[in-house]
């Protein structure tokens, strides 16, 4: 099955270094990460359309791929903004992102001069890391330390292994903000987890970062930027003000398990636990700004 979303095609790359099997079944893809099973979007079937009448097959589909997973994910591989009928997926909640484009960035209107922005080098800085996101997630279903110390050993070897930068806005030594930009083919990058300190937002501290991060991929042979994002989330003005427009939208169902619900958080790419990131942000959450 050929993808032509570039949000699932950019969210397979990573899953892809990151380990993850995909299995083309012909009208449809299974996403299966077998180090982790309670991950949502490392566990999915992609779809290549939604049938009228079909909804009721593809979750069947799913139970019999994942018997033993307490949620169901699907993706639907439709760029466009062709409407779709949520009532094909009874019990399922439908999501649907912006997919950003960029091949040129600038600065924010108002760019933060106060911290210094580089790349995080080291176990001192990748321990920092560590405590941000913590700080970030802390009080949401799922943030528990071993799965946030298993999403940093990844995102670690991802970078170590030469698949992209992980990069960080620090002020007085301590890291506040930080985002991933991984290149997921020739000329193609795509940004992950922007993520800023509760105490540290609306400084300007992540357009910034935004801004450095890619003109520094654009100087070194990356053509094209991508970003994901809610498209009602505040991330959205932001990511427009250094020069990304949204391209795409992309479709996806859940359906979670009871005792996992979030609460509601303002930030990127999404409001699902920690636990369940898109592989975009660490949760289709791409900024918490």
């Amino acid at each position: 099955m050929e993808v032509r979303s570039l949000g699932y095609r950019t969210d397979l790359a990573i899953l892809a270094l990151e380990g993850s099997q995909v299995t083309d079944r012909g009208d449809h893809l299974v996403i299966r990460t077998l180090s982790n099973p309670d991950y949502w979007w490392g566990n999915f079937l992609l779809l290549r359309d939604l049938q009228p009448g079909s909804g009721g097959g593809w979750m069947a589909r799913f139970a019999a791929e994942f018997p033993d997973a307490r949620h169901t994910a699907l993706g639907l591989d439709e760029p466009g903004v062709r409407a779709v009928d949520p009532g094909e997926l009874a019990g399922m909640t439908m999501e649907r992102n912006a997919v950003m484009m960029a091949t040129s960035v600038h600065a924010p209107p108002h760019p933060n001069t106060e911290a210094v922005f580089r790349t995080l080098e080291g176990d001192a800085d990748w321990q920092q890391s560590l405590e941000l996101t913590a700080a970030v997630y802390a009080g949401e279903p799922g943030g528990d330390a071993g799965f946030l110390t298993a999403q940093l050993a990844a995102k670690r070897a991802l970078t170590e292994a030469g698949h992209g930068t992980w990069s960080g806005a620090f002020l007085d030594g301590t890291l506040v903000s930080q985002l991933g930009l991984i290149t997921v083919e020739s000329g193609l990058a795509r940004y992950q987890s922007v993520e800023t300190h509760p105490a540290a937002r609306r400084r300007g501290l992540a357009g910034t970062l935004v801004w450095h991060a890619g003109a520094t991929a654009l100087t070194g042979g990356t053509r094209t930027l991508v970003m994901v994002a809610e498209p009602d989330d505040a991330a959205i003005r932001v990511y427009r003000s250094v020069g990304f427009t949204v391209t795409e939208h992309q479709l996806s169902f859940i359906h979670q398990p009871a005792q996992s619900l979030p609460a509601k958080v303002t930030r990127t790419t999404t409001t699902r636990p920690p636990r369940h990131p898109r592989p975009h942000q660490m949760t289709r959450r791409c900024a918490l700004i």
